[in-house]
């Protein structure tokens, strides 16, 4: 699939839970199969693209597009929906959460797209985080979600991590952190657009992306060496800089920044009614939840997810546990293709189990 092939909905102007406004925003989408079918929403992930959603859709897979209406909306900030590279604010690009981007694709799916009920919500990573904000934004929007590799809340140590990546692309720019959950700037100019130039963006998404490599995969994935076995790299080094910094250097640093500040800020108990409380905004989740956290994920590690699981009411959440070594890239974009075996069997018999004649009125 063509990266540009997608479609636009426009929002106008956006109001943000932040309190601010993002001008003239519009939504990216890209939906597969027939709108009389039953409704799937798959968003997508940290950096990704709507065509990197397409491995885990397809006729011989669970997300089949022959028996359901597949949406793929696109985070704010990925680049396709609105984002710092594809707008002309003079001034620096609003917070995002992912309350925001939830309420902006349940805007398009019920006022553009006309649906107002959903069969499923399921995401990868960031993917995941929006489907626990969907689920506990609109708790009787959908029957099922299968939020894997991610979270409901974005843990201390995952925040940590985020902070070391942000704080190393910002040095290319001579600018510190502002810590957890801010946008990245200190003192004078907090307000202001930041203007990159061709080296600064080399530097910094280069050292961004090498500081992603530690996290992305496990200890056991570069201990049998699959860099080298699956990848074909000769080397660590030629990995590091063909897979990594090839990687963050085809992205956009405030594309980027924004997204991670959405990504380290999310806790979809931080709305009403929950108002941070945690363990009532799991308790409140309606829709039957498989999650399905990696057993080598070095940031979105199990003990969250059964925490998350073990909050909800008796019956409506059940875990599983990706047996794997390929860290978070076990929940995409298909690398893996015994984890994306995996995946796609525990999505068929979750769909199967709660099959949409069951849902039905």
């Amino acid at each position: 699939m063509p990266k540009d092939d997608y479609d636009m909905y426009a929002l106008g102007d956006w109001h943000l839970q932040c309190g601010t406004t993002l001008s003239n925003a519009h939504i990216a989408y890209k939906t597969f199969g027939d709108p009389k079918a039953p409704a799937i929403i798959y968003p997508t992930w940290y950096s990704g693209s709507i065509s990197d959603n397409v491995w885990l859709i397809g006729e011989d897979k669970s997300l089949n597009p022959n028996k359901y209406f597949i949406i793929i909306p696109a985070l704010f900030g990925n680049g396709q929906s609105t984002s710092p590279s594809n707008t002309k604010l003079a001034t620096a690009f609003p917070k995002i959460s992912f309350y925001d981007n939830v309420r902006a694709q349940h805007t398009l799916v019920t006022e553009h797209l006309g649906i107002h009920h959903l069969y499923c919500v399921l995401g990868w990573s960031m993917g995941a985080g929006q489907t626990f904000q969907w689920i506990t934004q609109y708790p009787d929007f959908t029957d099922l979600a299968v939020p894997f590799c991610g979270s409901a809340r974005t843990s201390l140590h995952n925040q940590v991590f985020l902070e070391g990546i942000k704080s190393a692309l910002l040095a290319a720019k001579g600018i510190s952190s502002a810590g957890s959950r801010e946008g990245g700037v200190t003192g004078e100019g907090v307000n202001e657009k930041r203007v990159w130039t061709e080296e600064e963006k080399m530097v910094g998404l280069k050292a961004f992306g090498r500081g992603y490599a530690g996290w992305g995969f496990s200890q056991a994935f570069y201990r049998e060496r699959l860099h080298e076995k699956i990848y074909g790299y000769p080397n660590l080094e030629s990995f590091m800089v063909g897979f990594w910094e090839g990687w963050a250097t085809s992205k956009d640093p405030e594309n980027m920044l924004v997204m991670l500040q959405t990504w380290q800020s999310g806790d979809c108990s931080m709305q009403e009614p929950y108002n941070g409380d945690f363990e009532k905004s799991m308790s409140s989740i309606k829709a039957k939840t498989l999650v399905l956290p990696a057993k080598t994920d070095l940031y979105f590690p199990p003990e969250d997810s059964e925490y998350e699981v073990a909050n909800m009411k008796p019956g409506v959440g059940q875990l599983e546990v990706f047996p794997t070594i390929w860290g978070h890239w076990a929940g995409g974009p298909g690398d893996s293709k015994e984890d994306l075996k995996w995946l796609d069997e525990h999505l068929s018999s979750f769909f199967g189990e709660n099959s949409t004649e069951k849902f039905r009125t």
